[in-house]
């Protein structure tokens, strides 16, 4: 079977960027042919590829007139067809509105990769049509939580089939554990409305008055930094809170915490979750839709009610003082852990793509 695996952009540095050249590696691994495609500037992507895999890149230059509806369709058909596609993988919902139609009439399995919440569209109107498109005529949707394919099943009038795969973990669950306390509570992601480091600052300011040996770490870079920053100075948390760069090498910040904080508004997925479980942290979240609850359930971590700052000040709190409550959290982390390394998931994967067969 030879695959197309569908991106916007995978020169990019994001986490759906991540995931998808992840699932190129692992189905390439299992012995599939694999071509890796971009619609606009993805000849160089940012996470290792193996070898063997084709990289293709629609449009190479800049122009947003290159980039108009018909010359996406063209190139995606064109590239389907000299290729001799059997299975298209769109890692983006909102590329449906240009494979369905490039699709039309080719012998081709396609499936639609949801990466997105059913009830975010993120203000593009776009994408919920698409999703409609994607349940009524795509061969199957994959979406990355149990919860999500109920809302997708409710929600559309489906003929394909859904399917709940997870996405990857790209740590593997780490066999050492701490022996200091380091006092470190790790937050990672972008500094954007989404993630909710706003609330988290607004908790860690009350946590900071009954902890103020501990030290929150927020990892990531995004539009929201300067506000963010300001806020630390403005309540005298320059000392207890740190903002850093996005890194390469993000392990070493998993490695010496104690605990993870998820303060997002909304989830697709969490990849920051499944990550913090391998390496054995005790975790505090919101319940926001869509992923924590599913991904953190036997593990023993705390959910929090949506955006409820005291709660998660409290709950934090709670763990912070309780050193036997965290190791036997971090224990039951690493083994929800297991359920998300790549061969668990690329096993779903290839059934899925066998029962095409």
């Amino acid at each position: 079977m030879k695959i197309l695996i569908l991106g916007g952009k995978f020169n990019n540095t994001g986490g759906t960027e991540r995931v998808g050249s992840m699932l190129a590696n692992g189905l390439s691994k299992e012995g599939y042919e694999i071509v890796l495609a971009s619609i606009s500037c993805g000849d160089k992507p940012f996470f290792p590829i193996n070898k063997g895999i084709k990289i293709v890149s629609l449009f190479n230059t800049p122009g947003r007139a290159l980039y108009r509806t018909p010359n996406i369709i063209y190139k995606i058909r064109k590239l389907l067809k000299e290729e001799r596609i059997d299975t298209l993988i769109v890692v983006e919902t909102m590329s449906v509105l240009f494979t369905l139609p490039a699709t039309l009439g080719l012998p081709i399995n396609h499936i639609c990769w949801e990466h997105f919440n059913f009830n975010t569209d993120l203000g593009k109107k776009g994408r919920r049509i698409a999703r409609q498109l994607a349940a009524r005529y795509c061969d199957s949707v994959v979406t990355l939580t149990e919860r999500d394919k109920q809302y997708w099943l409710k929600g559309t009038r489906h003929n394909s089939q859904i399917t709940a795969i997870a996405n990857p973990c790209p740590f593997p669950v780490q066999e050492n554990t701490k022996e200091n306390n380091t006092k470190i509570v790790l937050a990672i992601g972008r500094l954007t409305h989404q993630k909710g480091f706003d609330l988290l600052l607004e908790s860690w300011f009350e946590i900071n008055k009954l902890m103020s040996d501990w030290k929150l770490k927020i990892v990531g870079e995004g539009i929201d930094r300067q506000k963010l920053a300001e806020f630390i100075e403005q309540y005298e948390l320059t000392n207890s809170v740190e903002l850093v760069d996005s890194t390469n090498d993000v392990s070493k910040y998993y490695k010496e915490a104690e605990i993870f904080c998820l303060s997002s508004r909304f989830e697709g997925f969490g990849m920051v979750l499944i990550e913090a479980l391998a390496f054995g942290l005790p975790i505090v979240s919101f319940d926001c839709e869509v992923g924590p609850a599913e991904i953190l359930e036997d593990t023993g971590s705390i959910l929090v009610p949506p955006n409820d700052i005291s709660e998660l000040a409290l709950s934090l709190i709670d763990l912070m003082q309780d050193d036997e409550r965290r190791k036997i959290i971090s224990i039951k982390s690493k083994e929800k852990a297991k359920l998300y390394q790549p061969e668990v998931i690329m096993s779903q994967w290839v059934n899925l793509l066998e029962s095409f067969e």
